[in-house]
């Protein structure tokens, strides 16, 4: 079990970002060609950096803490991290900038799938002020002189 712990906690923190997606809109996995060429200058740079640091003896990993699945002298963990961690940042702050936006906008929010939550208008004709929102005093007053004339 100690092998897998290292792919376990990064399948665990795709799981954990993975609402970021699907629930806050955060369109990360949904604009794969933007995804890829974000991530391509940072694995370039990071994965020659590590499998130079490897060669050099600069450092090395555990054969208890990794699977023993090697690309070329880098362990599979090492590359893995370097894919979902930068995922997960991606996820994050993309679902940051989005939260932003939809607490500046105005309506109501809204479920809208695969958009996850958006912001709706009021429909067309209705005013979107608290005026007329059930509970409010206008509203209470309204009520109140409905029932009077009706009755």
């Amino acid at each position: 079990m100690d092998a897998w712990q290292y792919v376990i906690i990064l399948g665990g923190c795709l799981v954990l970002t993975l609402p970021l997606e699907l629930v806050l809109g955060a369109r990360v996995y949904r604009s794969p060609r933007r995804l890829v060429l974000a991530m391509l200058p940072m694995l370039a740079i990071f994965l020659t950096w590590d499998v130079v640091g490897i060669l050099r003896e600069h450092w090395w990993y555990s054969e208890r803490y990794v699977s023993g699945i090697r690309i070329g002298p880098m362990p599979l963990e090492e590359l893995l991290f370097f894919l979902v961690i930068p995922i997960c940042g991606l996820l994050t702050y993309e679902a940051v900038g989005r939260v932003i936006t939809l607490l500046r906008e105005p309506g109501r929010l809204a479920f809208r799938w695969p958009d996850g939550l958006v912001r709706v208008a009021p429909p067309e004709g209705t005013k979107a002020s608290s005026a007329h929102a059930p509970g409010t005093p206008s509203a209470v007053a309204r009520n109140a002189a409905e029932v009077e004339s009706s009755g």
